[in-house]
C-alpha cells in the first residue's frame, strides 16, 4: 500500500493529494471551440495584481473592459481589465465560490449565502434576489458552488440545500425546482431541451429543461473511501455523451438520451473531476494521479497523458494551439495542446516563498512531511499558503486573468 493510501485509511481523505476537482461567460467551463485566440507562446508579463486578502476559489470572467471575480471575503470585486483598479464591489453574506454569469446588461451571482443575486453589470445596482432553502458545505473538500447558467431568459443552478433551481432572469421568480438527496455544487450542462448535473447523493441527473421533470438518473459505482460516489465534477456534453467525474475515482461517459454508460475511465489514486471538451478533444485534469490527459471523448482512448507537479482542480482555458491550467501548488502552465508538453510555467510569489517548507526542489514532498502536516484541513491550509490555483483562467488575445488562494487576482499581458 502506498503512503497516500495509508494516509487515506487513517484520515478518510488524502491530504497529500486532495482527490477532487472558463471559457466564456455563463458557459465558461465547458465550451467547444468557437473563438480563435492567439497563443501565449512565451511566458507573459504580469500586468497587474489585485489583493482581496482572502482565498479565491472562483474563476474570473471579463467583459467590456471589466473583470468580475468573487472571493472568500464574501465580496464580488469588479476590476478594470487594463489597470486592475476596483470599479465597484458587492458584498454577500457567504463565501463566493462560483463564477459570475454575465449577459449584456446584468450579472447573476450565486452569493454563497443561499441567495442568487441579479445586479446591473455596469454599476452593481441590485435588481432582485432569489432565496433558496439555504446553503451548506458538504465537507472541507467541497471547494466550489454551482455557477448559474443562462438560457432563453432562465437561470439554472444547484444549491447546498439539495435542490436544482430554474429561475426567471427578468424577475427572479421560480420557474421550477427539483429535489435530490444531497448538496449540488457542480455546474449544469445544457442542450436544447434538457440539462445534466450531479449531486453529492451519488447520482447524475437528466431533467427536462422546460419543467424540471426527471428523464433519467445514473448511480455512480462508489469507492471504498467514498461509498456514495459523490458527483462533484461538473458535466460536459459532447455529441450524445455526458461526461462527468465523481469521487469514486471514475470519469463516466453516459448516454445523453438513456443515461447508461458508454465508457468510464478509472483512476487508481484519486479523482478526475475537471473535464472539458475543446476542438473535439476531451481534457481531464486529475488530482492524486497528478496528470493532465487528452483523450478521444467518444471512447476515452488517450492521445497523451502528462505528469503535473501537483493537483489539478481548475479547468483549462484555450488558445489556437495551447491550453492554460493551474495547479494547487501555485503554478500556472502554458501547455501545447497537441503534445501535452509544457511551454512555460509561472509560479506565484507565495509558492516561491513557501515551497521549501514542504517540498524538495522537484516538488515532491519532504521526507518529514507527515510530521509537519497531520490533518486533512492542514493540507488545505498549506495549499492556500502556497497560492494554489483552483480556478480556471480567463483569456483573450492579449491578456490572461486568473485567481489564487493567496487572495490575489493576476493579470498577464503579452
Amino acid at each position: 500500500m502506498s503512503d497516500i493510501h495509508r494516509l487515506k485509511s487513517t484520515f478518510y481523505f488524502s491530504g497529500i493529494g486532495f482527490t477532487f476537482l472558463i471559457f466564456l461567460f455563463c458557459l465558461n467551463l465547458f465550451a467547444q471551440k468557437s473563438v480563435s485566440i492567439s497563443d501565449f507562446s512565451e511566458l507573459p508579463q504580469v500586468n497587474w495584481k489585485y489583493n482581496t486578502k482572502a482565498p479565491i476559489y472562483s474563476s474570473p470572467v471579463a467583459m467590456d473592459g471589466l473583470v468580475y471575480v468573487g472571493g472568500n471575503d464574501s465580496i464580488l470585486h469588479v476590476l478594470d481589465l487594463n489597470s486592475g483598479k476596483e470599479q465597484w464591489s458587492f458584498r454577500t453574506k457567504g463565501e463566493i465560490r462560483s463564477t459570475v454569469c454575465l449577459d449584456s446588461n446584468r450579472l447573476y451571482l450565486n452569493g454563497g449565502d443561499g441567495n442568487l443575486y441579479a445586479l446591473d453589470r455596469k454599476n452593481g445596482r441590485l435588481m432582485w434576489i432569489f432565496s433558496t432553502e439555504g446553503e451548506r458545505k458538504y465537507d472541507f473538500a467541497d471547494y466550489f458552488h454551482s455557477t448559474p447558467i443562462l438560457r432563453n431568459g432562465v437561470l439554472y443552478f444547484g444549491s447546498g440545500d439539495g435542490n436544482f433551481y430554474a429561475v426567471r432572469s427578468e424577475s427572479g421568480s421560480l420557474l421550477w425546482k427539483f429535489k435530490t438527496g444531497d448538496v449540488i455544487h457542480n455546474t449544469a450542462a445544457l442542450t436544447d431541451d434538457r440539462l445534466f448535473f450531479g449531486s453529492f447523493d451519488g447520482f447524475v441527473y437528466a431533467l427536462n429543461l422546460a419543467d424540471g421533470a426527471l428523464i433519467w438518473k445514473f448511480k455512480t459505482v462508489g469507492h471504498h473511501y467514498f461509498p456514495k460516489g459523490e458527483v462533484q465534477g461538473s458535466p460536459v456534453v459532447n455529441g450524445n455523451l455526458v461526461i462527468v467525474g465523481a469521487r469514486d475515482y471514475n470519469v463516466y461517459a453516459l448516454d445523453q438520451q438513456k443515461g447508461y454508460g458508454h465508457w468510464n475511465k478509472a483512476f487508481t489514486k484519486g479523482w478526475g473531476l475537471c473535464n472539458t471538451v475543446y476542438d473535439s478533444v476531451l481534457y481531464i485534469g486529475s488530482a492524486d494521479e497528478r496528470r493532465l490527459i487528452a483523450a478521444n471523448p467518444a471512447t476515452g482512448v488517450e492521445f497523451w497523458n502528462k505528469p503535473m507537479e501537483f493537483l489539478v482542480f481548475g479547468n483549462n482555458a484555450y488558445s489556437d494551439s495551447m491550453l492554460y491550467v493551474g495547479t494547487t501548488i501555485g503554478k500556472l502552465h502554458g501547455i501545447n495542446r497537441k503534445t501535452g508538453m509544457k511551454v512555460w510555467t509561472f509560479a506565484t510569489e507565495s509558492y516561491s516563498n513557501t515551497a521549501a517548507k514542504y517540498f524538495k526542489s522537484d516538488d515532491s514532498y519532504r521526507d518529514d512531511i507527515y510530521s509537519i502536516i497531520k490533518s486533512n484541513e492542514q493540507f488545505l491550509e498549506v495549499e492556500e499558503e502556497l497560492g494554489g490555483i483552483f480556478s480556471s483562467p480567463w483569456i483573450s488575445n492579449d491578456k490572461i486573468v486568473f485567481t489564487s488562494t493567496n487572495g490575489k487576482v493576476y493579470c498577464f499581458r503579452k
